[in-house]
C-alpha cells in the first residue's frame, strides 16, 4: 500500500495487485492525494497534472464506490483550483456526457454518480471560474432527475446545491427551473432524497430572493408537506430550511434589503404557527380509552414535531441579541400556540404540544440568553402567568350559573403549564443569581405563581406546585417562608376544594425539595406539616364537598413529608402506621360489608384514601429505609393483604357504581405494586399465587380493552442494540419532543397531572421536570417490574403454568393486540418463544432473541445452547424472507453474548460465515444491519477465539464502507461497531511491525477515514470512537494533527452524540499528549476581528486565542448532558495538571476571563441601539442604520453567552486546582526567586507573579450573587492565603506580599456576615476570617481590626435564643455557631502562640522595629474582652461533643431538651459540624485555663461567674467544692475527649487534629491544678501514658512525636512533684514530733517510711498493671525500638535489618530519642530505694544501647545531640542521691560498674559491630571516673581497660582525639583523690610527658599542636599539685625546663607566629605561678634558665605600657570626634529627666 503513497497514481503497482485490492489501493492514492493537493503550490504541479487530469477522470468510469467518489471529486477541483484551469471544461464536459448516457443498468450507476459528484465539488470550489457552463449542466441534471432512482435523485440534488452556493448570485438565472425541481424531490418517497432537497433549498433561500418573497407560502406549505411521514435527519434538515427562510424573509440580507419588503414578524410567526397548529388534515374528535393512552391520529405529530424544530432553527438565525429585544412578542406567541383547541383535540395531544412548545422555550431561552437576559424572560413569563389567571378570573366571574366558560380555563390550563414549567426550569438553572426575581415581593415571580394553584386546572395547579419546588430548590432562603405562606393560605381558604388541593400540592413539592437545600427546614416544620395532614384526613369526613381533595391532600402531604427522612419521620412512626391500618378494612367480613354500603362517591374517595396510604407507604419505604425493620414490615403487610384482597372485589363496585371508578382502581393497583416491589420478596410469599394473577391479568390486558403497551421493553434489551432498535434517539438533544413519535410506547406522554405523586419524586438534574406516565402505562410498567421479582421465586410448576398460559394469551389475540399482549409479555418474562423470532415488529425480534441469550446463560446446559444454535442456523439457511434472517441472525449473536466465547465456541465458524454471507445481502440493507450486528456481538465477546476471523471480517467491513451507499446509515452504524469490536479484538497486537499487523492497522485507518467523511453524525462518532480505540492500543499510529482538528470542528456539532464522541476521545488525548492537543488546537485560532475568516469558516465552533480551552469552558455553558459535561471538565483538568504550571499566564487570564465575565450578553451593543421592541416592524431605516453604525463587530447579532454560575464554580475549583499543581516548585511561591529567574530567563509562569490575579478572582468569586460560587471563591481566597502568608516582600524587609491585599480580603468577607446570608457561606467566612488573622499578614492591629470586627459581628449570633424565627434547619444554626468558635478558637491560639514569641527573650531589637508601634499592642489584646464569653462557649460546644460522641447505646443519656447548640431532633446532622471544628475549641480552652491556671475558679472570691464565664453549680454548695467539681469536670472533658479521640480506631485524625490533642493535654500538664489532680491519680498518669505509646506507635510524624515526648515528660513530673510532696509531708511530722513523747527509733521509723514511698515501696516489686514507671518505660523502648531497630528486644537481627550506623535521621528524629533519653533518666526517681534499683538495670541498658549505637566508630552518622542525652542521663544515674542510702549503694554501685564495663566491652569493634566513637568513648569512660562513686572504677580488670582506652587515643592519629583524651584524662586525675587517680597516672601520665620532652628539644608542628601542648602543660601542673612533697622536684624538673624553653627573646617574639606568641604568655604565666607555690624547688632548679626568665618578664612589662598608651590614644581620638559632631543649634530646656 506505500506504493499508493504517489501524486500520480502507481499503475503497474494496481496491476498486479488482486481485483479485491484495488479498491482500496486507488481509495488510498486518493487519500494521500487530497492531503498533498491541499498543502501543494502551482509550480509543483505543473508537468503532471494533465496525466494526474487523465487519471482522475479515467477513475470515474472505473464505477468508484461512494466514498471513493467524493474523495475524486474533492481532488479534481482541489486540483483546478490549485493548478492551471486548462481542461476544466473538457473534464465538466466528459461528465455531462456520462450523465446525459441512456444506460439505466446497475453496473453504469457508480460511473454516473461519480460524475454527478464530480460536477457538485467543482462548481463548489471553483464557482464563477467555470463560466456559464452551469447553465447545460443544470439542465442535464434535471432532466437525469425524471428517471433517476434515489441514489441518482440524491447526488442530483446535492450537485445542485453545491452549484447554487458556487454560483451565488451569478447563476440566478436557473434558479427558477432549480427551485422546480428541489420542490418535486421535497416530497420524494426517499427520506435521503427529502434532506437533499431541502438542503438545495436552503441554500437558494440564501441566493434567490423570490423563495422568501413571492414563493413564501409555497415553500412553507411545501415544507410541511415534507415532513409529513418524515424521519429525524428529515425533520432536522426541512426545519433548517424553514428557520433560515422564515430568518431570510423577516430580516433579508443587507445585500437584497433595498429590493424586496420584509415579512413581518408576525406573519412569520404566524406560518410556523399553522404547520404547528393545522399540521394535520382531519378535525374529527375521538375519545376511545385506546386514543387517550396513544393520542388519536388526527394531528401530524412529525409536522408539528417538524415545525418545533424550524421555531428554534429560526430563533437561532435572528440571534441571541433579536431574542433579548422581542423577547416579548416571541414569549407570547408561542405560548399562545397550545391555547389553541386545535393543537390539543385529545389529552396526549395537549400533553404532546406541551412539549414541543416548552421545548422551543426551553432552547431559545436556556441556550442563547445569559443570565441577565433570562431574569428579564422570566419576569415576562410571569407577566403572561397574571394575564391569563386574569382571563380565567374573567371567565369564572362572567358564568353567574356556576359553570365556568370551558374553552378559556382549558386553553388557559397549557398555558399555564408551559409558562410555570419554563419558569421553574429557569430558575433551577439561575440557582441563587435568580435572588433579584423574589428580592421585591409587589415585582416578584412569586405571587403570580401562588395565584395559580387556585385555577380551576388540575394541571396548572400541579404546574405552579413544581414551579414553587423549583423557586425554593435554586433560593432555599425562600423555602421556609413559602411553607408558611401556603399553611397560612390553605388555612383561610379551607373551604375552596381548589385551594386545599393547590396548597397541598406546594406544600408536598416544597417538601420534595428540601433533599437539595443543604441547610434544610426547621424541624418542628416537620411535626407542623404532619399534624396538618392528619388533620386533613381527620375531617375529611365532615364535608361531602371537600372530602375527595381533603383525603387526596392529606396523603400527598404525608407522601411528601417521608421525604424528609428518618429523623422527622421517627418520632410520627406509630401514629403513621396506625393511620395505614385504619385506612384499609380489618379483615375479610369487613371487605363484605363494605361493598354493602356506599354508593359511586364513597368508593371513589374510599379507593382514592386507598391509593393515597399506600402511596405514602411507598414514600416511606423509599426514603427511611433505616426505619424499616422487620416488625415495621409486619405491620405494613396487614393493610397491604387487605388491599390485595379489595381488588377481586373491584371488578363488581366497578360494574355497580360505573366506570368512572375504573382510574382510582388503577392508582390502587399501582400504588400497591410500587410498595411491594421495594418490600423483601420473601416478606409476602404467602400471597405470591393471588399475586401472581393479578400480575398476569394486568400486561395480558385481560380485563383491559385498549392495546396498551409498557414502556420499559426498549430498557430491557441490551444497551448496545440501540443501532437495530434505532433507541438512538434518546441521545439526541431533541429527546423531549422526539420521544412523542416512537412507535409502541407511552414515551414522551409523560405528565404531572398524570401522577401527583411524583410532585415530591427525584428527577435528575438534567431533566428537572417529573414526566409520569398515563396510568394505563404505568400499572403496566409497575406489574412487569414486581413480575420480574417474583416469578423466580416460585415453583417451577407455577412457572411452567404461565409460560403456558402466556403462549395461550398470544394465540388468542389477533393483530395490534397480538403485538400488544405480546410486548407486554416478552417485557414481563423476557421469555423466549421461538415464533417471537419471526415477528414483524423489530422490538419483539430484538426481544426474542435477547431473551433466547438470556434462556441459554441461565440454563447454562450445552445441549440446551446447541439445539438453540442448530435451530437458527436451519432456519437462515432455509428462510428467504427478511424478518426469519433478521431476527435469527440476532439470536445467533445474542447467544454468543450472553453465554460467552468459551461456552459457544463450537458453533463460532458456522455462526461467523453464515453472518459474513448474510452481511453482503445487498438486496436487503436491513438484513445487513442485524448480520453486521450480530457479527459485532460475537467479536466482542469471542475473546482470543475470535481471532482467527479478525482478518476476513476486516477486509468484508472495509469492501462494504467503500461499496455500501451512505444513504443506508444504519447499515455504516453496524459497520463501525463490528470495527470497533475488531480493534478491541487485535488489542494490543496494533502496535506490531509484522506484515498481517500493519496491513490490518491500515484497514482499520482506512475504515475510520471514510466514516469520518461520511455525512451522518452517527456514522462519524463510530469513527471518533474507533480512532479513540486505536490511540489507545497504537498511538503511534493515530496522526493527531489531522484528529485534532477535526474533534475541535465536531465540537459545534448539532448532534449531541458526536459531541459526546469528540469529548470523550479528547478526553482520552489529553491524559497523555495534553501539550500536542493544546498546540495542535490553537494552530486553528482565528482572529476574531477578521470578519471574512469568520464568515468563510464552516464550523459553528470557532477556535479563538483562548484555544481548546477556551471552547470546553464555553461548552459547560451551552450544554445540558450531564455525561458530557462531566468528560469536558475531565479533559479541562487533564489539560491544567498537564500544562498549566509551565503556561499559567494563559491559564489564568482564561480563568479571569470566565470568572470575571459580565453576565449580561448585550452589553456592548444596546448603548447604541436604543429598545425597540414596541417599535412597529416597519421601521427598517433605523434598525439598517444601527446595524451598519455596528459593522466592524460582525457576530454581535450572536453575541457568546456570559458564562453561567456552574462553569465559574468549576473555573474557580480549577484556580485551586492550579494553585495545588504549583506546590512541587519553590519558585512559585518566592518572589525573589521568582524575578530572578523571570529575568534570566523572561518567563513569568510563575504563581507568585499573578498574586494580584489570584487576589482578584477568588474576590470576584467571594462577592458574587451565587452562594455556591461565593464558597468557591471563598476557599480559594483561604488557599491563596495559607501559599502566600509567608512570602516576603524583596523590595521593603520584614513585610510580607500578601500585605498590600488587606483591603481586598476584608472587602470578600465582609457581605458574608451581613444578616440574610446562609449558614454555610457565613461559617465558611469564618474560616478565612481565622486563617487570615493567624496568618500574621496583617501586622498592624488597626488593618487587623477591619476582619477582627466582622467576628466580633457574628458573635451576637451565638448569644441569639432560640427565639428568632429561622428559615434552615436547626443544623445549620449549630453550623454557623460551631463555625464562629472554632474561628475564635484557631485565633486565640494564634494570638497566644504570637505573645510568646513577642516575649520570649531570643526576640531581637530589630524585630520589634519591623513591627511597627502599633505591635505594642498585641494581637491577644483583642481577643482578650471576649474571652469571658468564649471559654463559656467553648466549654458547652465541648460538651456537646463529648455528648454526641457516646455510642449508641448510652443516647439514654443525652439531655433530652438538647445541647448548648445542637437540637435534639437533629443530632444526625449536626455531628458533622462538631466533628469538623472540635479539635481547636479543645485546644483553645485548655491554652485558656493554662493561661489564667484555672484561677478563674481558684482565684479570690470576687471573681465572679460572670467572669469566668463558665456554668457553676448551685449557689447553694461551698465555694471550695464548687471550683474543685468545675475543675475536675474542665480537666477530664478535656482529657476525656483528647483520650478517645485519640485511641478510637474508628476514626482518622489528621495530623493537625492530633498535634491540637497532644499541645492541650501538654498545656494542662504546665498549669499547677491539673498538674496535682494527674500527679495524684497514678491510673490517669498510666493511662495517659498508654495513649502516649499508641501515638509513638501509630503516628510517622516527628512533630507529633515531639509533643508526645512532651506530655510524657509533662506526666512524670506532674507524679514526681506528687510524690517530693508526700515525702516532705513525712518528714515535715517526724519533725514536728516533740521530742519528749518520742524515742529516737520512733523518728527513724518515720523517716524510713518516707523513703520507701515512691513505686517498688520496701521489696523493690513494680506492679505492672498499675506502675506509672512501667508504663513510661513501655513507652521510652516503643520509641527507641522503632527508631533504632538493633535495640528491639523482641526481634533478634535477621541479618537482613540495616545497621543503625548506616541509617539516615533527620534533626526531629534525633530530639524525639533525645527526650526520650533524658525522660529514662528521671524514672527512678518515682520510685522508692529499693524500686530504684529494680528499674536501673533496664534504664542503663537502654541508655547504654542508645548511646552505642548512636556514635559508632568511623561514621560519618554521628547524632551530637542523642550522645549529648545519653552522657546527661548517665551522669543523671551516676550522681542520683539513691548512692547515698545505705540499704542500696552496694547494689547501685556494682549496677553502675557492670553498665561502665558494659560501654568498655562494646568499644572494641567485633563481629559486625563498628565498635564506638573513640571520642564517645572518652567522654562515657570520663563521666563514670568523675561524677560516680569512686568505688565504681576500684575494680582492677575496670581500670585496667579504662587506662587502655587512655593509652590508645592519647596514640591515635588523629589530633582532635589526643586533645580529647588528653583533657579527659586531665578531669579524672583533677577529680578523683590522690590514691584512686595513682593507678590511672602511672598508666598513662608518662607517655604525655614524653611529649612534652620531645617537644623541648625539637620545636616542630607548634602551631598546629598548640591547644594539646597547653593541655599537656596543664596536665603536668596538675600532677605537680597531686605528688608527694619529696617527688615533687622529679617532675618540676621536668615541667619546667619545658616551659622555659618556650619563652623567646625580643627579636624572636616580633617575628613569632601568634601560635607561638600564645605559647611563650602561657609559659610565662605558668612558671611565675609556679615559682611562688613551690619556691624551693624553683630556687633548686631555675638558676640555669634564670636569663631568660627574666628577659622574658622585661618584654612582658615592654608589651603592657605599650597597649595602655595604645589604649588611651584611641579614647582621646573618640571624644574628638564626639565634640566635632555635636549639633550647632544648643537646646535651652534640659529633657534630661523627663520622666520616661
Amino acid at each position: 500500500m506505500e506504493l499508493a503513497h504517489s501524486l500520480l497514481l502507481n499503475e503497474e503497482a494496481l496491476t498486479k495487485i488482486p481485483d479485491s485490492k484495488k479498491p482500496v489501493f486507488v481509495f488510498e492514492w486518493l487519500r494521500f492525494l487530497d492531503k498533498v493537493l491541499i498543502a501543494a503550490q502551482k509550480s509543483d504541479i505543473k508537468e503532471k497534472q494533465k496525466k494526474l487530469v487523465f487519471q482522475l477522470t479515467c477513475q470515474i468510469s472505473e464505477s468508484p464506490g461512494p466514498p471513493t467518489r467524493k474523495l475524486l471529486a474533492r481532488n479534481l477541483a482541489t486540483l483546478f483550483s490549485v493548478g492551471d484551469t486548462f481542461d476544466l471544461f473538457e473534464t465538466i464536459n466528459k461528465c455531462n456526457d456520462i450523465i446525459k448516457n441512456r444506460d439505466d443498468s446497475p453496473s453504469y450507476l457508480p460511473t454516473k454518480l461519480a460524475a454527478i459528484a464530480c460536477l457538485g465539488s467543482m462548481y463548489e470550489k471553483l464557482g464563477r471560474m467555470t463560466g456559464r457552463s452551469y447553465e447545460e449542466t443544470v439542465q442535464i441534471l434535471i432532466k437525469s432527475l425524471k428517471n433517476a432512482e434515489s441514489q441518482g435523485r440524491n447526488e442530483a440534488m446535492l450537485t445542485l446545491e453545491k452549484v447554487v452556493e458556487g454560483l451565488g448570485s451569478a447563476g440566478s438565472g436557473t434558479y427558477k427551473d432549480i427551485y422546480k425541481a428541489a420542490k418535486q424531490c421535497m416530497t420524494d418517497r426517499s427520506m435521503v432524497v427529502r434532506v437533499a432537497a431541502a438542503k438545495c433549498m436552503y441554500q437558494l433561500v440564501n441566493e434567490a430572493p423570490f423563495i422568501h418573497t413571492a414563493e413564501l407560502e409555497t415553500v412553507t406549505s411545501l415544507c410541511f408537506k415534507a415532513l409529513d411521514g418524515s424521519n429525524y435527519d428529515v425533520r432536522c434538515s426541512v426545519a433548517k430550511l424553514l428557520g433560515n427562510l422564515m430568518a431570510t424573509a423577516h430580516n433579508p440580507p443587507k445585500s437584497l434589503a433595498g429590493k424586496s419588503k420584509q415579512a413581518k414578524l408576525e406573519d412569520v410567526l404566524n406560518l410556523l404557527a399553522s404547520g404547528f397548529i393545522k399540521g394535520g388534515i382531519g378535525f374529527l374528535k375521538s375519545s376511545s380509552a385506546g386514543d387517550m393512552i396513544k393520542g388519536s391520529t388526527n394531528i401530524n405529530r412529525e409536522i408539528r414535531v417538524g415545525v418545533t424544530h424550524a421555531y428554534i432553527e429560526f430563533v437561532k438565525q435572528m440571534g441571541g441579541l433579536w431574542l433579548e429585544r422581542n423577547i416579548s412578542v416571541f414569549l407570547n406567541h408561542v405560548l399562545e400556540l397550545v391555547a389553541n383547541p386545535k393543537a390539543t383535540p385529545s389529552h396526549v395531544d395537549a400533553v404532546y404540544a406541551r412539549k414541543c412548545v416548552l421545548f422551543i422555550v426551553r432552547s431559545a431561552i436556556g441556550g442563547l440568553l445569559g443570565e441577565k437576559a433570562q431574569i428579564a424572560a422570566a419576569k415576562e413569563i410571569c407577566q403572561i402567568i397574571i394575564k391569563q389567571m386574569n382571563v380565567v378570573g374573567e371567565a369564572v366571574a362572567d358564568n353567574t350559573d356556576g359553570k365556568t366558560s370551558h374553552s378559556d380555563v382549558i386553553g388557559s390550563q397549557h398555558v399555564l403549564v408551559c409558562a410555570l414549567h419554563e419558569l421553574g426550569s429557569l430558575v433551577l438553572r439561575l440557582g441563587t443569581s435568580a435572588s433579584p426575581l423574589v428580592a421585591e415581593p409587589a415585582t416578584g415571580i412569586i405571587e403570580p405563581v401562588v395565584s395559580v394553584l387556585i385555577h380551576p386546572s388540575h394541571a396548572a395547579r400541579l404546574a405552579a406546585s413544581w414551579c414553587l419546588g423549583s423557586i425554593s430548590v435554586a433560593l432555599p432562603s425562600q423555602l421556609t417562608p413559602l411553607l408558611d405562606r401556603c399553611v397560612e393560605r390553605m388555612d383561610k381558604l379551607k373551604s375552596s376544594p381548589e385551594a386545599v388541593s393547590g396548597y397541598s400540592s406546594a406544600l408536598a413539592a416544597l417538601l420534595g425539595g428540601v433533599y437539595q437545600c443543604p441547610l434544610g427546614i426547621p424541624h418542628a416544620k416537620g411535626k407542623q406539616l404532619f399534624n396538618l395532614a392528619e388533620d386533613l384526613l381527620r375531617t375529611a369526613s365532615q364535608n361531602s364537598r371537600l372530602s375527595l381533595q381533603r383525603t387526596q391532600s392529606g396523603w400527598l402531604l404525608l407522601g411528601a413529608l417521608m421525604t424528609l427522612g428518618p429523623p422527622v419521620v421517627r418520632n410520627h412512626l406509630p401514629r403513621m402506621l396506625l393511620l395505614w391500618r385504619n385506612a384499609f378494612p380489618r379483615s375479610q367480613k369487613e371487605l363484605e360489608s363494605e361493598k354493602a354500603r356506599g354508593d359511586a362517591f364513597t368508593w371513589q374517595v374510599t379507593l382514592e384514601a386507598r391509593a393515597g396510604a399506600l402511596g405514602a407507604m411507598q414514600s416511606f419505604l423509599l426514603h427511611c429505609r433505616e426505619l424499616v425493620t422487620e416488625d415495621v414490615i409486619r405491620r405494613l403487610l396487614a393493610p397491604l393483604d387487605c388491599a390485595l384482597l379489595m381488588f377481586s372485589h373491584l371488578p363488581w363496585v366497578i360494574k355497580q357504581y360505573g366506570t368512572h371508578l375504573k382510574a382510582s382502581a388503577a392508582m390502587v393497583r399501582l400504588r400497591l405494586y410500587d410498595v411491594l416491589s421495594l418490600l423483601p420478596p420473601e416478606s409476602y410469599e404467602g400471597t405470591y399465587t393471588h399475586l401472581l394473577r393479578e400480575l398476569v391479568a394486568e400486561f395480558t390486558l385481560t380485563d383491559n380493552p385498549a392495546n396498551t403497551t409498557t414502556s420499559l421493553l426498549r430498557s430491557m434489551c441490551h444497551v448496545d442494540d440501540s443501532v437495530i432498535l434505532g433507541s438512538w434517539l434518546q441521545e439526541t438533544d431533541h429527546k423531549a419532543i422526539e420521544d412523542q413519535l416512537q412507535p409502541n410506547s407511552a414515551s414522551g406522554s409523560g405528565a404531572l397531572e398524570h401522577d401527583s405523586q411524583s410532585l415530591y419524586s427525584r428527577c435528575p438534574p438534567s431533566d428537572p421536570i417529573p414526566g409520569p406516565l398515563p396510568l394505563g402505562v404505568a400499572v403496566i410498567d409497575s406489574s412487569v417490574k414486581l413480575y420480574g421479582l417474583v416469578f423466580p421465586r416460585v415453583a417451577h410448576k407455577h412457572r411452567f403454568q404461565m409460560l403456558q398460559h402466556f403462549n395461550e394469551c398470544i394465540k388468542s389475540a389477533k393483530s395490534a393486540r397480538q403485538q400488544a399482549v405480546q410486548m407486554n409479555i416478552f417485557t414481563a418474562v423476557l421469555c423466549a418463544l421461538k415464533g417471537a423470532l419471526s415477528s414483524t415488529n423489530p422490538i419483539l425480534r430484538c426481544a426474542a432473541g435477547e431473551a433466547l441469550g438470556r434462556m441459554a446463560q441461565v440454563v447454562g446446559d450445552s445441549r440446551f445452547i446447541a439445539d438453540m444454535a442448530q435451530y437458527s442456523f436451519n432456519s437462515l439457511k432455509s428462510a428467504r424472507d427478511v424478518v426469519s434472517r433478521t431476527g435469527h441472525s440476532l439470536a445467533l449473536g445474542c447467544l454468543h453474548r450472553y453465554v460467552g466465547g468459551m461456552g459457544s465456541g463450537q458453533h463460532l465458524n458456522t455462526s461467523v460465515s453464515i453472518l459474513l454471507a448474510l452481511a453482503q445481502d445487498f438486496n436487503s440493507p436491513v438484513v445487513q444491519v442485524w448480520a453486521l450486528h450480530a457479527l459485532a456481538l460475537i467479536a466482542d465477546s469471542g475473546g482470543p477465539m475470535f481471532r482467527s476471523y479478525v482478518e476476513p471480517t476486516l477486509s468484508l467491513v472495509l469492501q462494504l464502507l467503500l461499496s455500501v451507499p451512505p444513504s443506508t446509515v444504519d447499515v455504516h452504524q453496524c459497520l463501525g461497531k463490528c470495527l470497533s469490536a475488531l480493534i478491541t479484538s487485535i488489542g494490543p497486537e496494533l502496535q506490531g511491525n509484522t506484515s498481517s499487523i500493519a496491513t490490518a492497522r491500515l484497514y482499520c485507518l482506512v475504515c475510520c477515514a471514510i466514516m469520518q467523511d461520511h455525512p451522518d453524525s452517527l456514522v462519524q462518532a463510530e469513527a471518533i470512537a474507533c480512532l479513540q480505540q486505536l490511540h489507545m492500543f497504537a498511538p503511534r499510529h493515530v496522526n493527531l494533527t489531522s484528529l485534532v482538528p477535526h474533534l475541535c470542528a465536531t465540537l459545534g456539532s448539532a448532534h449531541l452524540l458526536l459531541r459526546r464522541a469528540a469529548v470523550a476521545c479528547l478526553r482520552q488525548l489529553v491524559t497523555r499528549e495534553a501539550k500536542e492537543v493544546s498546540d495542535l488546537a490553537l494552530t486553528l485560532a482565528v482572529d476574531s476581528n477578521k470578519p471574512d475568516l469568520l464568515s468563510s469558516t464552516k464550523p459553528d465552533v470557532l477556535i479563538t486565542e483562548t484555544g481548546l480551552e477556551g471552547v470546553l469552558y464555553g461548552m459547560m455553558d451551552t450544554e445540558t448532558d450531564g455525561k458530557l459535561i462531566s468528560d469536558v471538565q475531565d479533559t479541562l483538568v487533564s489539560l491544567l495538571q498537564s500544562l498549566a504550571t509551565k503556561n499559567l499566564t494563559r491559564w489564568l487570564l482564561l480563568l479571569k476571563d470566565v470568572l470575571s465575565a459580565s453576565t449580561d450578553t448585550t452589553s456592548s451593543v444596546q448603548e447604541g441601539e436604543g429598545d425597540q421592541e414596541d417599535k412597529d416592524d416597519d421601521e427598517d431605516q433605523d434598525e439598517d442604520a444601527g446595524i451598519g453604525f455596528k459593522a466592524a463587530e460582525p457576530d454581535v447579532t450572536h453575541p457568546t453567552v456570559a458564562p453561567r454560575w456552574p462553569t465559574r464554580v468549576f473555573a474557580s475549583d480549577c484556580l485551586q486546582r492550579i494553585i495545588i499543581a504549583c506546590e512541587g516548585e519553590e519558585a512559585h511561591f518566592d518572589l525573589d526567586k521568582a524575578r530572578e529567574l523571570k529575568a534570566r530567563t523572561s518567563n513569568s509562569n510563575y504563581l507568585v507573579l499573578h498574586l494580584a490575579e489570584l487576589v482578584r478572582m477568588a474576590f470576584i468569586a467571594a462577592t458574587s450573587d451565587s452562594n455556591q460560587l461565593r464558597l468557591a471563591g471563598l476557599a480559594a481566597l483561604q488557599d491563596v492565603i495559607t501559599k502566600f502568608a509567608a512570602v516576603p516582600e524583596p523590595e521593603f524587609p520584614g513585610h510580607v506580599i500578601l500585605e498590600q491585599f488587606q483591603a481586598q480580603v476584608s472587602a470578600a468577607l465582609r457581605p458574608a456576615f451581613s444578616p440574610d446570608t446562609p449558614s454555610d457561606v457565613t461559617a465558611a467566612a469564618c474560616d478565612v476570617c481565622s486563617t487570615w488573622i493567624g496568618s500574621g499578614v496583617a501586622r498592624d492591629l488597626n488593618d487587623l481590626r477591619r476582619v477582627h470586627q466582622l467576628l466580633v459581628s457574628s458573635l451576637a449570633k451565638l448569644n441569639a435564643g432560640k427565639s428568632q424565627s429561622m428559615l434552615y434547619n436547626e443544623s445549620a444554626v449549630t453550623m454557623e455557631k460551631l463555625a464562629v468558635l472554632g474561628a475564635w478558637a484557631e485565633v486565640y491560639i494564634v494570638a497566644v502562640e504570637r505573645e510568646k514569641t513577642r516575649n520570649s527573650p531570643s526576640r531581637t531589637k530589630i524585630d520589634d522595629d519591623d513591627y511597627g508601634d502599633s505591635s505594642r499592642e498585641s494581637l491577644l489584646s483583642l481577643v482578650q474582652p471576649e474571652l469571658p464569653t468564649l471559654s463559656q462557649n467553648w466549654f458547652c460546644a465541648l460538651r456537646d461533643y463529648a455528648y454526641l460522641s457516646l455510642p449508641p447505646e448510652y443516647s439514654s443519656q443525652l439531655p433530652p431538651e438538647g445541647g448548648t447548640f445542637y437540637h435534639p431532633d437533629t443530632i444526625e446532622s449536626a455531628r458533622p459540624h462538631y466533628k469538623k471544628l472540635w479539635p481547636s475549641i479543645l485546644h483553645a480552652l485548655a491554652i485558656w485555663l493554662h493561661e489564667t491556671g484555672f484561677s478563674h475558679v481558684e482565684g479570690s472570691k470576687d471573681v465572679g461567674n460572670e467572669k469566668s464565664g463558665l456554668a457553676l453549680p448551685p449557689a447553694n454548695a461551698p465555694t471550695n467544692v464548687k471550683r474543685e467539681e468545675l475543675n475536675a469536670d474542665r480537666l477530664h472533658l478535656i482529657l476525656g475527649i483528647c483520650v478517645e479521640a485519640l485511641t478510637n480506631p474508628q476514626t482518622v485524625l489528621s495530623e493537625h487534629t492530633v498535634n491540637g490533642c497532644l499541645k492541650a493535654i501538654a498545656a494542662l500538664l504546665k498549669t499547677d491544678w491539673p498538674k496535682k489532680r494527674i500527679g495524684e491519680d497514678p491510673a490517669l498518669c498510666k493511662e495517659i501514658l498508654n495513649v502516649m505509646h499508641r501515638m509513638f506507635l501509630t503516628r510517622e510524624s516527628y512533630i507529633t512525636q515531639l509533643l508526645a515526648v512532651e506530655v510524657v515528660k509533662g506526666v512524670l513530673n506532674a507524679s514526681l512533684e506528687i510524690l517530693q510532696q508526700e515525702k516532705k509531708k513525712t518528714t515535715d511530722k517526724s519533725v514536728d514530733i516533740p521530742p519528749s513523747n518520742s524515742s529516737s527509733t520512733e523518728s527513724i521509723d518515720t523517716t524510713d517510711s518516707a523513703i520507701s514511698l515512691g513505686e517498688g515501696g520496701e521489696t523493690g516489686e513494680i506492679d505492672t498493671n498499675t506502675s506509672v514507671v512501667y508504663a513510661a518505660l513501655e513507652v521510652c523502648l516503643c520509641v527507641i525500638s522503632r527508631q533504632i531497630p538493633a535495640l528491639n528486644p523482641s526481634s533478634p537481627s535477621t541479618g537482613f535489618q540495616v545497621p543503625t550506623h548506616l541509617t539516615k535521621m533527620s534533626d526531629k528524629c534525633c530530639e524525639v530519642i533525645s527526650g526520650i533519653v533524658l525522660v529514662m533518666a528521671e524514672l527512678p526517681a518515682l520510685c522508692s530505694p529499693q524500686g530504684a534499683v529494680a528499674v536501673l538495670p533496664t534504664v542503663l541498658h537502654l541508655t547504654i544501647g542508645v548511646l552505642r549505637e548512636m556514635s559508632p566508630r568511623e561514621s560519618q552518622q554521628r547524632k551530637p545531640t542523642i550522645v549529648a542525652a545519653c552522657l546527661s542521663s548517665l551522669k543523671c544515674l551516676c550522681t542520683s542521691p539513691f548512692q547515698d542510702d545505705d540499704s542500696i549503694r552496694a547494689e547501685w554501685i556494682k549496677l553502675l560498674q557492670s553498665a561502665l564495663a558494659t560501654i568498655l566491652h562494646h568499644a572494641r569493634p567485633c563481629d559486625d559491630k563498628p565498635g564506638m566513637d573513640d571520642v564517645t568513648l572518652l567522654a562515657a569512660i570520663s563521666l563514670f571516673l568523675v561524677r560516680a562513686p569512686q568505688e565504681v572504677a576500684n575494680n582492677l580488670s575496670v581500670q585496667t581497660q579504662c587506662i587502655d582506652v587512655f593509652r590508645e587515643t592519647w596514640a591515635a592519629d588523629s589530633l582532635e582525639i589526643k586533645l580529647k583524651s588528653l583533657q579527659m584524662f586531665t578531669s579524672v586525675v583533677q577529680h578523683r583523690d590522690t590514691e584512686s587517680a595513682t593507678p590511672f597516672i602511672r598508666g598513662v601520665a608518662g607517655k604525655i610527658l614524653e611529649y612534652l620532652l620531645k617537644l623541648k628539644d625539637e620545636k616542630t608542628n607548634i602551631d598546629s599542636h598548640i591547644g594539646l601542648i597547653i593541655a599537656a602543660v596543664n596536665l603536668t601542673e596538675i600532677l605537680v599539685g597531686k605528688a608527694d612533697d619529696e617527688k615533687r622536684i622529679n617532675i618540676l624538673q621536668a615541667l619546667l625546663p619545658i616551659l622555659v624553653s618556650f619563652l623567646m627573646d625580643e627579636n624572636v617574639y616580633k617575628s613569632a607566629s601568634p601560635a607561638t606568641k600564645t605559647l611563650h604568655d602561657e609559659a610565662l604565666q605558668k612558671l611565675i605561678k609556679i615559682g611562688p607555690l613551690y619556691p624551693r624547688q624553683f630556687r633548686a632548679i631555675m638558676p640555669p634558665y634564670r636569663p631568660r626568665l627574666e628577659a622574658a618578664i622585661k618584654l612582658n612589662q615592654t608589651m603592657k605600657a605599650k597597649s595602655a598608651q595604645y589604649a588611651a590614644n584611641a579614647k582621646a581620638n573618640t571624644q574628638k570626634a564626639a565634640q566635632l559632631n555635636k549639633p550647632t543649634i544648643t537646646l535651652k530646656t534640659d529633657f534630661s529627666n523627663f520622666p520616661k
